[in-house]
């Protein structure tokens, strides 16, 4: 399942970021802060593609070995 934003999420994503981390972007140029936040909304939903897919994965995993038996040996 690959999760794609909206431009409109993005924006408002984006827009939420500006809001979290004034204080700390406030010494960047108008420039770089929209690049800075660009690329954190870019990276968050990259994350979330990822762990999405691990979940996925690690569901199919589990459906398959419920119908495993599996023993522990100890060494």
């Amino acid at each position: 399942m690959e999760l794609q934003m909206s431009a409109t999420s993005r924006k408002e994503l984006k827009n939420k970021m500006a809001a979290v981390f004034c204080d700390k972007i406030k010494t960047l140029s108008i420039e770089l802060q929209g690049v800075l936040l660009d690329d954190l909304v870019t990276a968050l939903e990259n994350r979330l593609i990822i762990l999405n897919r691990i979940n996925e994965n690690a569901q199919f995993v589990t459906a398959i070995t419920e119908n495993v038996d599996c023993e522990t040996v100890q060494t």
